[in-house]
């Protein structure tokens, strides 16, 4: 297990939508420990695949971060089935955008699909900030970063801000 490089934006793979994951091999599985390994080191709570140069549907997380015990979680191929109406807005940071913080407006509930690094499909309603974090992730998977969720004036002024 090992780190690995966290790519800044404006990196284009962080633009990219991301192909599904396919066989779950012994490489996948070995990924999935260094992007663990990488976030804890960042520090973060969640980081996708693209965010390290694959461009696979993958994300983990660890929604205690720092404030309890460790507690990964692994996602293939994950898919929002369901968003609550009810939303919050709060601010979020992110490893390829360091030094930015926004705030951003999130379903407060989702449920979502995925498979584990056994193949299982599992299917659970998150909320709170799993729930903000996973959609964080997700949308590294579709290409989405947050500048992307905030009004133009505001965007312009963090990329701005990011770029100086």
């Amino acid at each position: 297990m090992g780190t690995l490089p966290i790519l800044r934006w404006p990196d284009d793979r962080l633009r990219t939508p991301c192909a599904p994951v396919g066989e779950i091999t012994d490489d996948l599985r070995s990924l999935a420990d260094d992007m663990l390994d990488t976030m804890y080191a960042a520090p973060g709570r969640g980081l996708a695949a693209p965010q390290v140069g694959v461009l696979k549907r993958l994300f983990v997380m660890d929604p205690n971060g720092r404030a309890g015990p460790r507690a990964p979680r692994v996602f293939l191929d994950p898919v929002i089935e369901a968003r609550s109406d009810d939303t919050a807005t709060g601010p979020e940071g992110c490893l390829s955008i360091p030094g930015v913080v926004a705030d951003v407006e999130r379903s407060v509930e989702i449920t979502v699909r995925w498979r584990d690094l056994d193949g299982t499909e599992l299917r659970e309603t998150l909320s709170g900030f799993p729930a903000i974090c996973a959609q964080h992730e997700i949308d590294h998977l579709d290409g989405i970063v947050t500048f992307d969720r905030v009004a133009p004036d505001l965007r312009a002024a963090l990329e701005q801000a990011y770029s100086a």
